[in-house]
């Protein structure tokens, strides 16, 4: 195996930025959208808190090729969605973003969603609101700090199962080379080219972003 030569090949080199675009973009999503929707859920009841609660979770349970499907009837050229974005979501970046944010949310939104329900969350949330304080300012003074550690947490495992997503990514991106092959979806067309070093080599990469993402999780848990 001329690892030298694996590295450096643009069939390597491309889907390895590609995962790492994809990364940072649904990455910073899952944080903007998550921690507020956390934040909701957390003191929310009724219809529509569980309909919310459902979908977030759903991700979690539902296959991820059946998931993945369901995302393309709503984003694809008949879908609902397709009014608003067009044709521009499906096997194109936006899909792989979209597919990698999904993945991820329920994994940063849940346990942030437990911390803001504890009792010490609660505490400081009714002493905030008797001293006349507002949402936004509790939600940013006081509970954000308060679950500071669940959001770090709850990112990073997000980022770690978008990374390793395969199913959605496949049915919103379609695999096509050179433009929506992540680095996950590039080692099954490895394996099926029978090019086994490449496959190997590209497993050790995602590997090793995998226990880092794991190490930097201990770290925070610990800390």
């Amino acid at each position: 195996m001329d690892l030298a030569a694996i590295l450096t090949d643009s069939a390597t080199l491309t889907p390895l930025t590609l995962s790492a675009k994809v990364l940072a973009a649904s990455g910073t999503l899952q944080l903007l959208a998550g921690v507020p929707l956390a934040f909701w859920l957390a003191r929310k009841r009724g219809l529509l808190h569980n309909l919310v609660d459902t979908a977030v979770t759903l991700p979690l349970v539902f296959p991820p090729v059946a998931t993945g499907f369901v995302l393309l009837l709503l984003l694809g050229r008949n879908g609902p969605a397709s009014a608003l974005f067009g044709d521009n979501i499906i096997f194109g970046f936006p899909g792989l973003v979209v597919a990698g944010f999904v993945a991820g949310l329920p994994l940063l939104v849940k346990p942030v969603q437990a911390d803001l329900k504890s009792a010490e969350a609660a505490k400081l949330t009714e002493v905030a609101a008797v001293l006349g304080k507002s949402d936004t300012v509790i939600f940013f003074r006081v509970l954000l700090p308060c679950a500071r550690r669940s959001i770090m947490a709850g990112l990073l495992l997000a980022l770690a199962r978008s990374l390793g997503e395969v199913g959605m990514t496949l049915m919103l991106g379609g695999n096509v080379i050179g433009r929506t092959n992540t680095l996950s979806l590039e080692i099954y067309n490895a394996v099926f080219n029978g090019e086994f070093d490449r496959a190997a080599v590209l497993s050790i990469i995602i590997g090793i972003a995998s226990v880092s993402l794991f190490t930097i999780l201990k770290k925070v848990s610990d800390s």
